[in-house]
């Protein structure tokens, strides 16, 4: 095809997609350029229709504007046709000119002849509701494009003919492939043909090469009389048909179907100038072919695909715009995948009454969830509109070996599996089971993505996750065969080994010296990636298996210390509740109160401080019920410290006077540094801070003395608040400078940017606000990257604070809102209100009154609900003022009346007399 036919082809293409508008509308286009372009009905009926080209200068300007709106056309009219650049056209615009000139400039008339007979044409329709796959599509066309459409492609890519779409079942590779073809059609690529064989290669009866050849041979046109009797023959006529095509300059397009074995293909797969696009949930690697591997769709794309569903054929169904929620739920439930979503439409367009809410309640039981995606009709014996159908097509494939492998994968809680882990599930060594995995992965059945780490084994490094609905139908498959597959020992075996490697990264965590490390793991370092890629599957392990309380329990223990170290909180709370209703269940009291400490550890650090109380108190009763004085010392200091936290200092101290005893009476002197270090923060808010820092200053000694490194950086916190509270400013320096360098050197970015927040606070202090401002900047930027908003907001704080202390009004307000904002996210309203406060302060020194009596309203209702009088006091006192200069009196008036009698109720007679005074000038204000 040359260049001008192939510029027609594409117009034409385009003029049809935008919904063919009249010549008189495109020519008018004319008119509207600047300046403009005088355009008759004949010449753009010549470029259509042939065999005039635009010429250059204003004709091509207009031309590019025609495309332009064309295009625009097209899109509103939600056709396929994939736009193209302004450079794109004037290329082609400028080969068809050069192409025309080398051949004597424009053809002369010649009589009208019916031309070429068509193109042979054996594509199905393609799918309706098409959606979404913009950058798929435009890749497989670019693919497809033949090599003379565009003279920036290398001769090596031009080679590469065939081009496949692979995927697993029901994920839309035929209709991308359906979709690519029929627009490569649309635009004149192929007048050679565009055929279409469904190679049925996932059925019982797949088709051979053999029989394809004979049926595009009928569709070229070849008699059956011409058509030779033997498989071999076929083949050669089709090889033969192909050259005859491609020495006609008329290339061909064959899209082949449902390929599984490469051999039913080979045979069939033609050279350049033609093109192949095959389709197969098997990934072809044996065959020279690009490849697209389809993943499902994006939420956004699988919306709009149920919208389109419920919509087809002109209904006028709205449920998805006006029930987005529940739409969005729908989706995720299908797993994105566009069988599931188009099963779900027409289940809806049969119902259309049903509430979204109501499809989605179905499709939310795991138990029916594949039943629910079965609508009873179908396409082809090859493409039964059920998910549970579509994949059994890619499971009776497999091996025996890759079946079972399949079923117990089913079985395996958590998101993913490392090789090491599906070879304790298989019962096989890591080599075998990664050939099964792969095996698996190569039909679309599991998905490898590596771990990052380039000193990890493959083995450690590897995981492999399945689609939600694959993972449904594994696990109904392997429930139909777990006697056969040994499915409980798998399990067991797989719990085994995450509690097994769990327990030896524990021991990697304790910074205690001496302690003898396993082999499992070189180094802390590597621990920890391990904790953190098999994070989630630990959680459902436990969580999963009723059976195994003891490894749930053994669990809990184990990921005490990293959860606390990485601040993964709900993971911990989820973990430590289930494990203690799992033992309960068992009757299983000795394990029970492993996992009540540690739901007690995690609800302190989610800061439900009375909950931990509770908690640590029933803790108690079961330590003195089995006489274990250690235990009762542990757990007395537990609760010691969640009393402190709920400000209940006196018993705080009396408990923690208790564990000290019972520590030196079992010769736990770790136990003894350890209530240290809880006495130390509670003599600081009782404001004995002397008596703090000799606490601290024993605890930090005891820990530098053994030789634990974190343990110290955390007393070192505390030592340099202490410090600074007893304004030993230098020394509190020095004590938090030295924390942020043990926490770097431990991995813990949670505790580093404690203590860096911390060192800013008291330079503050000092006045070193240049010091002061980096130490608190970086501590924000650290919880940023971490997702450690708690301290990010501390941050913020105080660097608004640092600004409003050096006069810099204007920026601080930045900091101070986020940090008000995060503060209130976060749950924090003590915080909050404090920064309101600042916040209002720099609003209102600035002028910016209004801004101020906002900000002061959100302070005095945050107090309100926090109970404190006083604070909402001074915030409607400050509102109060803030309102007076802009002259809105009445509502100052009433602020400041709300003011001076929280300041009554309260006994702060001095600012109860001074807003009264403030008060009458509110109200001559309002009566002038």
């Amino acid at each position: 095809m040359g260049h001008a036919e192939r510029l027609r082809a594409e117009l034409n293409a385009l003029h049809e997609a935008a919904g063919s508008p009249t010549l008189a509308s495109m020519a008018s286009l004319g008119s509207k350029q600047l300046p403009p372009v005088s355009v008759s009905l004949s010449s753009v009926a010549g470029w259509l229709k042939g065999p005039a080209v635009p010429s250059a200068g204003a004709y091509t300007r207009y031309f590019l504007a025609l495309v332009r709106h064309l295009q625009g056309e097209a899109q509103k009219a939600g056709s396929d046709f994939a736009p193209r650049p302004p450079q794109y056209w004037e290329a082609l615009l400028g080969r068809a000119r050069t192409e025309r000139k080398a051949r004597g400039g424009r053809p002369p008339s010649a009589p009208a002849d019916h031309g070429p007979a068509p193109a042979p044409m054996t594509l199905p329709p393609a799918t309706p509701g098409f959606t979404g796959r913009t950058d798929e599509l435009d890749q497989v066309l670019r693919w497809l494009q033949p090599p003379d459409g565009d003279g920036e492609r290398d001769e090596e890519a031009a080679a590469i003919v065939v081009s496949a779409v692979s995927g697993m079942g029901g994920v839309g590779k035929t209709a991308l492939a359906l979709h690519a073809a029929h627009q490569a059609r649309a635009r004149g690529w192929f007048p050679g043909g565009t055929l279409f064989a469904d190679l049925r290669g996932y059925g019982d009866e797949p088709i051979g090469a053999a029989e394809t050849a004979d049926r595009m041979l009928r569709a070229l046109g070849v008699k059956t009389r011409d058509l030779p009797p033997t498989p071999d023959g076929k083949i050669d006529a089709w090889r033969q048909k192909l050259a005859e095509l491609a020495a006609q300059g008329r290339p061909l397009l064959v899209v082949l179907d449902n390929v599984r074995d490469p051999a039913q293909a080979d045979a069939l797969l033609p050279s350049t100038p033609h093109r192949a696009l095959l389709t197969s949930r098997h990934r072809l690697s044996a065959m020279p072919v690009r490849r697209i591997e389809l993943k499902p769709l994006s939420a956004a794309d699988a919306v709009a695909l149920l919208d389109l569903a419920l919509r087809a054929g002109g209904i006028e169904d709205d449920r998805v715009t006006t029930q987005p929620e529940a739409a969005l739920e729908i989706v995720q439930l299908c797993g994105f995948l566009p069988l599931a979503l188009r099963i779900i439409g027409a289940l809806l367009r049969d119902e259309p009454g049903r509430p979204l809410a109501a499809q989605a309640r179905e499709l939310a039981d795991e138990r029916t969830r594949l039943d629910a995606l079965e609508y009873d009709s179908a396409e082809s014996d090859e493409r039964p509109l059920a998910v549970r159908a579509s994949f059994e097509l890619s499971y009776r494939h497999l091996t025996p070996d890759a079946r079972r492998a399949f079923r117990l994968l089913g079985a395996a809680p958590g998101v993913d599996v490392s090789t090491a882990s599906a070879g304790q599930l298989f019962d096989q060594g890591p080599a075998h089971a990664r050939r099964l995995l792969a095996g698996l992965a190569r039909a679309h059945l599991v998905e490898q993505r590596a771990q990052s780490g380039a000193d990890q084994e493959p083995a450690e490094g590897e995981r492999w996750s399945m689609h939600d609905l694959l993972r449904l139908f594994a696990d109904e498959r392997g429930r139909e065969q777990a006697a056969y597959d040994g499915r409980d020992a798998a399990v067991a075996r797989l719990l085994d080994h995450y509690l097994a490697t769990a327990q030896a990264a524990d021991t990697h965590l304790q910074t205690t010296p001496g302690w003898p490390l396993p082999d499992d793991f070189t180094d802390r370092g590597q621990a920890l990636e391990w904790l953190e890629a098999e994070r989630s599957n630990l959680v459902a392990a436990a969580t999963a298996a009723p059976a195994h309380h003891a490894a749930a329990t053994g669990l809990v223990l184990a990921l005490g210390t990293f959860f606390d170290l990485r601040h993964h909180t709900n993971d911990w709370l989820n973990l430590s509740t289930a494990a203690v209703g799992i033992c309960r269940d068992a009757g299983d009291r000795h394990n029970e109160r492993a996992a009540l400490d540690g739901l007690g550890r995690a609800l302190i650090r989610a800061g439900r401080f009375k909950e931990a109380v509770d908690v640590f108190t029933a803790v108690l009763d079961l330590c003195r019920e089995t006489g274990d004085r250690h235990v009762e010392a542990i757990t007395l200091t537990n609760l010691g410290q969640a009393l402190a936290f709920l400000e209940n200092f006196v018993d705080a101290v009396n408990v923690l006077t208790d564990a000290a005893a019972l520590f030196g009476e079992v010769g736990d002197s770790l136990g003894g540094a350890r209530v240290l270090g809880i006495l130390g923060p509670i003599q600081i808010n009782l404001g004995a801070s002397e008596q703090a820092v000799g606490y601290l200053t024993e605890a930090v000694a005891f820990w530098r003395e053994i030789g634990d490194r974190h343990a110290e950086g955390v007393t070192l916190v505390n030592l340099g608040l202490a410090l600074v509270g007893a304004q030993k400013f230098r020394e509190g320096v020095k004590a938090h400078t030295d924390a942020v360098a043990l926490f770097r050197e431990h991995g813990d970015h949670h505790g580093e940017a404690d203590a860096l927040n911390n060192l800013g606070a008291a330079l503050i202090q000092m006045r070193k606000y240049n010091e002061a401002a980096e130490a608190v900047l970086s501590a924000a930027r650290l919880s940023k990257e971490i997702g450690y908003p708690q301290c990010e907001a501390k941050a913020l704080a105080n660097f608004g604070q640092l600004l409003l202390r050096k006069r810099k009004l204007d920026k601080a307000v930045t900091p101070l809102t986020t940090a008000a904002g995060l503060f209130r996210e976060t749950g924090d309203r003590h915080s909050a209100a404090s920064t309101l406060d600042l916040l209002g302060q720099a609003l209102a020194e600035q002028g910016r009154f209004h801004e101020a009596a906002d900000v002061g309203s959100q302070d005095a209702s945050l107090c309100r609900e926090l109970g404190d009088r006083h604070g909402e006091g001074i915030a409607w006192k400050n509102v109060g003022l803030s309102l007076c200069q802009v002259h809105r009196f009445d509502e100052a008036v009433e602020a400041l009346s709300t003011a001076a009698a929280l300041f009554r109720d309260t006994g702060d007679q001095r600012r109860e007399a001074e807003v009264r005074v403030q008060l009458a000038r509110a109200s001559r204000g309002r009566h002038n």
